[in-house]
């Protein structure tokens, strides 16, 4: 199959490209530059120059392609509301693209914020937290589009993981002391890199049109068990704050080391065949390379 991957040299999008590539895909990444025309060029796969502003460079890779991964978003929370109308613009451009072919179009979402205090399950709908992503990516169905959701553990993690946890760690450097809220037994749910990249993949494969399917290997990591790691390989105290405290020391993390967000990929797993199989992030914490060991 050739897949048209938004996001491609990413993170993720690294991976899902390796993933594409080592199970006898063909590649077309979107790139917007030089450096990522050669990185693309470098892991084997084609380039497609263009980005999600430009929707006609979107609407063109979709069509040169059986299928397609998004994973491009403007990760800008300070301007969140214009970086989901960007992506909604994003994926209606490539439904439009693959309208009535039944091609899979897996897009990426989140579990954050999905369900609070008991464990998400892939029958969860988003209420809020401004998502856009799965309510244009399903609607693409009816269009005669294999349309899909991945929705990822806001930890994903590896060497190189520069999202939440990294956020956690120079947070606990500059203020001297990691922290959690309350009792600390709000929960993240957490997937290492590659066995994300695997799942993307089986998405694209097996997923049926209007499937939610949830990147979660760990369900759910208390948060004092997160900060007794960090304060141990820092060698700084591990304190208790309260939630009139939490946006001192966390700043605009405040809100999401707050949140109890558990989540199951079970039927994901069955559904899919998904099956994780690197380690959990506490491990890959106690391994250091999160703290430049």
């Amino acid at each position: 199959m050739r897949v048209f991957v938004t996001g491609a040299t990413g993170f993720i999008g690294s991976a899902v490209v390796q993933e594409l590539l080592g199970a006898g895909h063909q590649v077309l990444g979107l790139s917007r530059s030089d450096k990522g025309n050669q990185a693309l060029t470098a892991a084997g796969a084609e380039v497609h120059r263009g980005s999600l502003d430009d929707l006609d460079s979107l609407r063109s890779g979709a069509a040169a392609a059986d299928g397609v991964i998004h994973l491009a978003f403007i990760h800008d929370f300070s301007q969140y509301a214009a970086a989901g109308e960007t992506d909604r613009r994003a994926i209606e451009a490539m439904g439009e693209a693959l309208a009535g072919t039944n091609k899979p179009l897996v897009v990426t979402s989140g579990l954050a914020g999905l369900a609070s205090g008991r464990l998400a399950t892939e029958a969860d709908t988003p209420a809020s937290m401004g998502r856009v992503s799965e309510p244009t990516a399903l609607a693409q169905v009816a269009r005669g589009v294999r349309a899909t959701v991945v929705r990822l553990a806001p930890s994903v993690h590896d060497d190189g993981d520069y999202g939440f946890v990294p956020a956690l760690i120079n947070i606990a450097r500059e203020k001297g002391a990691a922290a959690y809220i309350g009792d600390g037994q709000n929960r993240w749910p957490a997937v290492h890199r590659l066995d994300a990249a695997r799942l993307f993949r089986l998405a694209l494969e097996r997923g049926v049109a209007g499937g939610r399917y949830h990147g979660a290997a760990d369900e759910g990591i208390p948060m004092r068990d997160l900060a007794a790691v960090i304060g141990r390989h820092l060698n700084v105290p591990v304190l208790t704050k309260s939630p009139e405290e939490a946006a001192e020391h966390f700043g605009w993390m405040a809100l999401f080391a707050g949140l109890d967000m558990p989540a199951t990929s079970a039927r994901t797993q069955q559904e899919l065949g998904w099956q994780p199989t690197h380690k959990g992030l506490l491990a890959d914490l106690e391994e250091g390379s999160y703290f430049g060991k």
